[in-house]
């Protein structure tokens, strides 16, 4: 009798999943299962805030299988002991899983696979990407680094794909393995301040879909243009539910051309849309074909680059939203409160930290990687390396955004930074968003830094590194 492992990892979903739905096709008895491995990952392992949202979507996974008379098996301990350990509990013939593409990921899944081959048949899927990211390169054979020939090289491979149905019948063993309750995994902080932040979000497959639903209905029309506005519901915030792959990208895709078929005049917003989608999937190939962009530039010249040394205090001042700047006060206090953080902020936040600062942009990817709830390895590097100036498709060296001015342009009556500087509010419309002068009265901090001179010191670095 064939009994199979599902090892879930960032795929916690039933509908179009690849492993799962070949297991329960092609097995008699499918047991579905998590593994915390504790093991020191480096930048896979999950940070604090993306660890909650994960204790919340394997309750929301286990109760969707409860519903369907399966279980969802919970184990901690690392991932080759704790597979073949159940293989020899449950005598299973087949181990199933989808791949993850980090190059941590893809050293400890190879060697996993070598290993268990010797056992049981075993078998990865892709849940991640619209394509593989060995299916997507130039005539000569190498990976792309920039983003818009890549799109179109994309596009014609085919992006809207028939889904896999979620499966009818879930064939459960005769007889369940132990299984850990989720509370020993401890994933959820010993001080409950995770709840503060969770009451923002809806958790889990069903949730995701929905979210993608009333995105569609209600706001993508206007996504082109709301997509940069903070203070308003202009984005899809679809990014969390993708990360964990209670949603994936060819659902996504398949839905919006649905929509966009029935209501043409969408079409910019589906269109935008669609390409932001790519973005994660152009981060997602980056990774795969440049692993050494985890820790150090994809250009080299940055290697000569000569960043701040001494920088802990303007680090702590900018991680705690107390720069003196109001955009990106605002921005870095969403994310301590709710665990996400709007895009167009992410990039000022980023360019403050790196360019006018002159703190290794490493050090603003670390601190989103534990504090985001969709702290995608892949989108955070790209995201940090192209404001940096030193990724794929980077903003020029010299492009440094003004954050009083991007304030002033895409929050120009200020009501992201009310909503999240409380100090602010009795601010009139034209002061919001420009740094307070000593003596004016209000109890918020001086500029971390003079705009002015540190982008002439920043230029003047970066003509060093050129030269």
């Amino acid at each position: 009798m064939t009994c199979a492992l599902v090892w879930f990892r960032q795929d916690l979903r039933l509908a179009d999943n690849p492993a799962w739905f070949e297991a329960c096709r092609s097995c008699q008895q499918v047991i579905p299962l998590f593994i915390d491995d504790p093991s020191p990952q480096t930048p896979s392992q999950l940070g604090a805030a993306s660890r909650v949202w994960l204790a919340q979507s394997l309750a929301s996974l286990a109760k969707q299988l409860q519903a369907k008379s399966s279980r969802l098996v919970l184990r901690q301990g690392l991932a080759l002991t704790v597979l073949q350990d159940l293989i020899k509990e449950t005598g299973a013939s087949h181990v199933f899983w989808n791949r993850c593409y980090d190059p941590v990921s893809l050293e400890r899944d190879k060697q996993i696979k070598a290993r268990l081959k010797e056992q049981v048949q075993v078998q990865s899927f892709n849940a991640a990407l619209l394509r593989e990211p060995w299916q997507v390169l130039k005539s000569d054979g190498q990976p792309y680094k920039v983003y818009t020939p890549f799109w179109k090289a994309l596009l014609k491979t085919g992006i809207t794909q028939a889904l896999l149905p979620e499966p009818a019948i879930i064939p459960s063993p005769k007889q369940w393995p132990h299984s850990q309750v989720l509370a020993e995994l401890k994933l959820l902080p010993t001080l409950p301040w995770d709840q503060g932040m969770m009451a923002h979000w809806q958790v889990g497959e069903t949730a995701a879909y929905a979210k993608l639903q009333a995105f569609l209905a209600t706001t993508v029309q206007q996504y082109q243009t709301a997509r940069d506005r903070p203070a308003v519901v202009g984005t899809s915030r679809l990014s969390p539910h993708l990360h964990f792959g209670e949603l994936g990208p060819r659902q996504i895709v398949l839905l919006a051309e649905q929509y966009l078929a029935e209501y043409p005049e969408a079409s910019s917003g589906i269109q935008t849309f669609l390409q932001e989608i790519a973005w994660r999937e152009f981060a997602g190939y980056l990774l795969y074909h440049f692993p050494q962009t985890l820790h150090e530039p994809l250009d080299q010249r940055f290697n000569q680059f000569q960043w701040a040394t001494q920088y802990q205090v303007q680090l702590q001042r900018w991680q705690q939203g107390q720069t003196g700047i109001p955009i990106v006060d605002a921005g870095m206090r969403e994310l301590w409160q709710t665990g996400w953080m709007h895009n167009r902020v992410r990039m000022i936040v980023a360019s403050l930290l790196t360019k006018n600062l002159l703190i290794p942009w490493q050090e603003g990817e670390a601190w989103f990687r534990d504090t985001l709830v969709d702290a995608d390895l892949a989108n955070n590097v790209l995201g940090w390396q192209w404001v940096a100036g030193c990724g794929a498709d980077a903003a020029p060296y010299f492009r440094i955004f003004n954050p009083i001015l991007q304030g002033e342009k895409f929050d120009p009556a200020g009501e992201y930074v009310r909503r999240w500087l409380p100090e602010l509010a009795g601010r009139a419309v034209k002061e919001i968003h420009h740094p307070r002068v000593l003596g004016d009265g209000w109890n918020y901090p001086l500029p971390i830094t003079d705009l002015s001179l540190s982008r002439r010191l920043a230029l003047e670095r970066y003509a060093q590194m050129r030269a």
